[in-house]
């Protein structure tokens, strides 16, 4: 049975094929050719993907993406579209679907909401309910430098606080829309914001959103 994270890892490397290497991503200073390199890089140079959290390892890692950035276009696709090696813990399938579901729904979203022409994608229940469920569960990992209180809510009411504080902001929509903005992708979540209009314009704003 395929997974949700199998089914975005192809969708995200349909995507970075027809978009081609030179353009432009929701991530800042990145084209597709420097996220394809971080998507390969992250699962299979286990030496240098730690430093995407480990300040200490940022210099390695820098080194390692520049010379995977380097690489044919076409061969990080292909890479991304294989998948990790056997000895890589992300072939497991557990463990494939709990690290990359959300990564590769994120990044596929970056590639497609970069475009002038995008368009909202419509999720199944099952994915949503899945991406929700994570949601909950790090939430407030992902809004613990929020810089005021956030709540974050779908349509049919279920709520999750992603940071305590206050003002309080109450930001709104389905799970999918939810997850690209708890991400740090803001200005590309389509949902709505309540609250003190400072505090909305701080939360807009903020750059220390996600991990």
């Amino acid at each position: 049975m395929s997974t949700h994270a199998k089914r975005e890892r192809l969708l995200l490397a349909d995507l970075l094929e027809a978009a081609g290497p030179e353009a432009p991503t929701l991530c800042e200073g990145w084209k597709t050719r420097d996220l394809a390199a971080h998507v390969v890089v992250r699962e299979r140079r286990a030496d240098a993907a730690g430093g995407i959290l480990i300040k200490a390892l940022e210099s390695r890692l820098e080194k390692v993406m520049a010379e995977y950035t380097e690489k044919p276009y076409e061969e990080l696709i292909q890479l991304i579209r294989t998948g990790p090696p056997r000895f890589s813990p992300y072939s497991l399938k557990q463990v494939d679907e709990a690290a990359n579901a959300v990564e590769f729904y994120v990044h596929a979203e970056d590639v497609r909401r970069a475009q002038e022409d995008w368009s909202p994608r419509t999720l199944d229940a099952v994915f949503s309910n899945a991406l929700w469920s994570r949601l909950e569960k790090s939430a407030r990992l992902l809004g613990r430098k929020a810089p005021v209180g956030m709540v974050l809510r779908r349509p049919d009411g279920q709520t999750v606080v992603a940071h305590r504080g206050t003002p309080v902001v109450t930001v709104t929509g389905e799970p999918g829309e939810l997850t690209m903005y708890v991400f740090g992708r803001q200005e590309a979540a389509k949902v709505e914001v309540e609250g003190d209009k400072e505090a909305i314009e701080r939360l807009q704003g903020a750059k220390q959103l996600g991990l």
